[in-house]
């Protein structure tokens, strides 16, 4: 039979004839990985003695008269079958095809692991042909939009986002075994808040309102602090509805963690301790590449002064019209930056960021930037860091404020401001049964993805990333 599917008419037809006979079910099936481990132990021209039951996608077909030679794939990796048809019967199968076989770990004459087949099974028809399955799915756009398809023929894909799934059971590990309680916070918010960003609105029939998908657990998760939880997290998706890059997507997976009796230090040792295992765990290494840069991970990482790195680049200046003209000067539009906050932010991300190629913390903030952290002994100051690889921000922490009326008077000022926070009594009102010291931080787990796996964009770490319609 020819390698590449049949006519659909063709195939259809024979599909409605055979359907009703397929299996509901395969079970006591053992992974391929494993039959493979087992054939490779054996002499080439060799067959083990036990039966095993092996069940994924034919993914490749060669033919030597009686004897047919097909490749299986699972999701632990591939196996050749030898399917002599003198004990299998006529192989009636195409590419794609999904089968339940049965048979004994063996080594081909030329010693390529395999299994021998003494029985196979069909559990599932390709209707439509997979894309050349030698060079994999190499539209890039199409890759996103059928990402199926893009884990079906493409091994790498499959690493990366087994490599992503390994990353975060790793975090969560950590993070439990550090003593910290993870929990669930809601997703639709009667407010938003916990940073500078545009949020999706829905309508709650329920409650005849207007609420928010979240843009961050934050302020939640330090009401849980309040309660006396002590050590708690999140690891979920948030909403931002703003623009796409590399590095940003509306909807996005962050962990959050806060900590009582800790401040910003404390906070910046455990995200680089966390990062470090992290790796180690997934990787077995600290060493990573990523945008053309070899990277270590392991502790300790660079340490950096805001206003120093500002000052390295002659950016630095508390006058608002003096650093527009300066970034004028380096051909930088401003015209959607209001405030001197935002031309901080876009002096930094513009000139700044992009430096930070090995692991840095970039530290001490102003104050305008920063609603939720406490000042340092200069109250222009606040202790917020942030931290970064590669050019690319990983996260965000502060020592976070525990006093209610400061914090009501940093709410009013952002309200003042385009974007700024628009406030949260309710969250004020816990503050004031007294908050402990408190060091919290967010990490964003599509970029720590990107980094893990030597990623350039976001899209290659999110399974299903946001894409425009198709015109």
């Amino acid at each position: 039979m020819a390698n590449e599917p049949e006519p659909r008419d063709v195939a259809a037809a024979r599909f409605t004839l055979t359907r009703v006979a397929m299996p509901k079910r395969f079970p006591d099936r053992s992974a391929v990985a494993d039959v493979r481990a087992e054939a490779e132990r054996l002499e080439p021209g060799g067959e083990a003695g036990e039966t095993r039951r092996l069940a994924g996608r034919v993914m490749a077909r060669r033919g030597h008269g009686k004897l047919v030679f097909l490749d299986l794939v699972d999701r632990s990796g591939r196996i050749q079958l030898l399917c002599d048809t003198s004990r299998t019967g006529p192989i009636d199968l195409d590419l794609g095809d999904v089968v339940g076989v049965e048979g004994k770990p063996a080594q081909s004459r030329r010693g390529e692991p395999s299994l021998a087949v003494d029985r196979l099974e069909l559990l599932a028809k390709i209707r439509t042909p997979l894309p050349d399955t030698f060079h994999g799915l190499t539209d890039v756009e199409a890759r996103y939009r059928r990402r199926y398809l893009d884990l079906l023929v493409n091994e790498e894909s499959r690493a990366d986002f087994e490599l992503r799934t390994r990353m975060v059971t790793a975090i969560r590990r950590y993070l439990d075994g550090e003593g910290f309680l993870e929990v669930e916070t809601p997703i639709l918010q009667p407010r938003y808040g916990g940073g500078f960003a545009e949020p999706f609105v829905t309508h709650y029939n329920a409650l005849d309102a207007d609420y928010y998908l979240r843009i961050a657990t934050e302020l939640y998760l330090k009401r849980l602090i309040v309660g006396g939880l002590e050590r708690v997290y999140e690891l979920g998706k948030d909403f931002r509805n703003e623009g796409m890059s590399y590095k940003h997507q509306p909807e996005f997976t962050m962990v959050e963690w806060y900590e009582a009796y800790a401040d910003y230090r404390d906070t910046m040792a455990r995200m680089e301790e966390l990062v470090a295992s992290v790796a180690r765990e997934v990787l077995r290494r600290t060493e990573v590449e990523y945008r053309g840069h070899r990277v270590d991970l392991g502790r300790p990482w660079r340490r950096v002064k805001l206003v120093e790195a500002l000052e390295a680049e002659g950016l630095w200046t508390r006058d608002a019209e003096d650093l527009r003209r300066r970034l004028h000067e380096r051909d930088v539009d401003t015209s959607r930056d209001h405030s001197w906050a935002d031309l901080v932010d876009h002096a930094l991300t513009s000139f700044v960021e992009p430096s930070l190629v090995e692991p840095t913390i970039l530290y001490d903030y102003p104050v305008e930037l920063s609603p939720f952290a406490r000042p340092t002994d200069d109250p222009e100051i606040v202790e917020r860091f942030e931290f970064y690889v590669g050019g690319t921000e990983l996260g965000n922490a502060f020592t976070e404020i525990n006093d209610p009326d400061e914090q009501a008077a940093r709410f009013e000022q952002q309200q003042g401001e385009e974007g700024g926070e628009p406030g949260d009594p309710d969250y004020v009102e816990a503050l004031r049964y007294g908050m402990p010291p408190t060091g919290g931080l967010g990490l964003g787990i599509d970029r720590l993805a990107m980094v893990l796996a030597g990623k350039d964009t976001i899209r290659d770490v999110v399974l299903f990333p946001a894409l425009r319609p198709r015109p």
